[in-house]
């Protein structure tokens, strides 16, 4: 596999129930494309893509990647 930034993956668990994981294109118009909603303990695995240049967490979760690991919050 390229070792370059449309393969990179990332590891995302829920803490809690209701964690929104969303999809952000690439290009001049940054706009959602995809979403997904996990349930505590649900696991997803995640990579960039030439379509995906971000993701985005909403809810608490753990986050994996191969730069290291960072825990997301709730709102409050």
């Amino acid at each position: 596999m390229a070792s370059n930034s449309t393969s990179d993956f990332i590891v995302i668990k829920a803490i809690e129930d209701g964690v929104n994981v969303i999809g952000l294109t690439r290009g001049s118009d940054t706009r959602f494309h995809h979403s997904e909603k996990l349930d505590k303990g649900e696991v997803m695995i995640a990579q960039f893509t030439e379509h995906t240049s971000a993701i985005k967490v909403r809810g608490k979760a753990l986050i994996q990647t191969a730069h290291g690991e960072v825990e997301s919050e709730p709102k409050k």
